[in-house]
């Protein structure tokens, strides 16, 4: 049979119909053990090792990524820690991007802060300044494309031509653009974490994460007994819903991203906002890398500068009327959020930044509800 579309293998990666009742649907199994025969384990041993929903989600993770492996968590921060844990040493020296997700910067500077790691930022949108910053003792180099929240984009398969030059594996937070738009592992990435709670999910109701391995091998192997022995797995529910949600997944993902268009493009002619952040856009300063590693579209999310400072950035949010104001992203409904307000002690966004999530609402709806909210400044 010929490789399936990245649409059906969302519907069909990871399940065939079982053989007792012959279920199509998916069966949620909810046991914490299984039973032995004379002692010996059968398929499976315990939940917090295998799951028959997590092995089902994995596979198609794995599938829909083009990755050799996948390996589910309870959260994408629980993901992210698990990379660090399986790829850093104490005294080790990791780049991350200049803009990024706040609870990365955190995990370095509140988690790992006794293991002595050097964790420096670097502004990745050019690949020389990637190459400047590596060090003989630099284990890792985090991306992120787009960024969370300036949307900043990174040409990935330049930097992960300088690190594999200098064999240093790189991992991509892909959670923004997902499969359906960018494919890392084509570009030559190591390791593509997600936060499955945004886009996979898709509809604000499920936490969770994902590691994803170009191969299966010596870092596959170490997440993996690390997740197992710290514990940081999905509940069988949480697979078993996130498994039902990956099959819309690719129908979602053209609407979010056709509406997150037409908005940015609205909203970079009104005369309140001072910037808009999409890569979609022709002033986007790496606009034309984007056009080459993101196919299909651009993504759901944007971010947008409001003239007025924080007090009409705030006042802005809160006149929308579709928009719900808060936290998160990648929903079926759209959300706008003051993201300085949402990264904790030590904020990094501008004070008069919104990060806005475009669900798969009518865009012309969306459009007038900004139109409305910004006429009451």
């Amino acid at each position: 049979m010929p490789e399936l579309h990245l649409n059906t293998q969302a519907v069909h990666a990871g399940y065939e119909p079982e053989k007792q009742f012959g279920s199509v649907s998916q069966p949620l199994i909810l046991t914490t053990t299984f039973e032995r025969e004379n002692g010996v384990p059968r398929e499976h041993i315990y939940t917090r090792n295998e799951n028959p929903n997590r092995i089902s989600l994995e596979t198609k993770l794995a599938i829909l990524e083009g990755g050799a492996d996948a390996i589910a968590f309870a959260s994408g921060q629980a993901a992210a820690f698990a990379v660090f844990q399986a790829v850093l040493e104490p005294g080790a020296h990791v780049l991350i991007p200049d803009d990024c997700y706040h609870g990365i910067r955190t995990l370095f500077a509140q988690v790992y802060q006794g293991w002595q790691i050097n964790c420096e930022e670097v502004d990745m949108s050019v690949v020389s300044h990637v190459a400047d910053a590596i060090r003989p003792e630099t284990k890792l180099i985090w991306i992120e494309t787009p960024t969370n929240p300036k949307l900043k984009i990174f040409d990935i398969q330049g930097i992960a031509k300088v690190a594999t030059d200098k064999g240093i594996p790189v991992a991509c937070d892909n959670t923004w653009a997902t499969p359906f738009f960018q494919r890392p592992f084509e570009l030559g990435v190591d390791i593509v974490m997600h936060s499955t709670t945004k886009y996979f999910g898709g509809h604000s109701d499920i936490l969770g994460g994902a590691v994803i391995l170009r191969e299966k091998g010596t870092i596959a192997a170490r997440i993996r007994a690390i997740q197992g022995t710290g514990g940081g797995v999905p509940s069988p529910f949480d697979c078993w819903l996130l498994n039902r949600s990956l099959a819309t997944f690719p129908l979602r993902m053209p609407v979010h991203s056709s509406n997150a268009q037409a908005l940015a493009q609205f909203l970079h002619h009104q005369a309140a906002i001072e910037r808009v952040y999409y890569p979609g856009l022709p002033t986007h300063p790496n606009h034309e890398v984007a056009k080459t590693q993101m196919q299909g579209g651009f993504g759901g999310m944007l971010s947008i500068e409001v003239k007025g400072g924080m007090e009409k950035a705030i006042e802005l949010a809160e006149n929308l009327q579709i928009f719900t104001h808060a936290t998160s992203l990648g929903g079926v409904e759209s959300l706008i959020e003051h993201r300085r307000s949402a990264e904790g002690l030590h904020p990094r966004s501008p004070d008069n930044l919104l990060r806005v999530s475009v669900g798969i609402e009518f865009v012309g709806d969306l459009i007038r509800d900004f139109e409305q909210a910004l006429a009451r400044l």
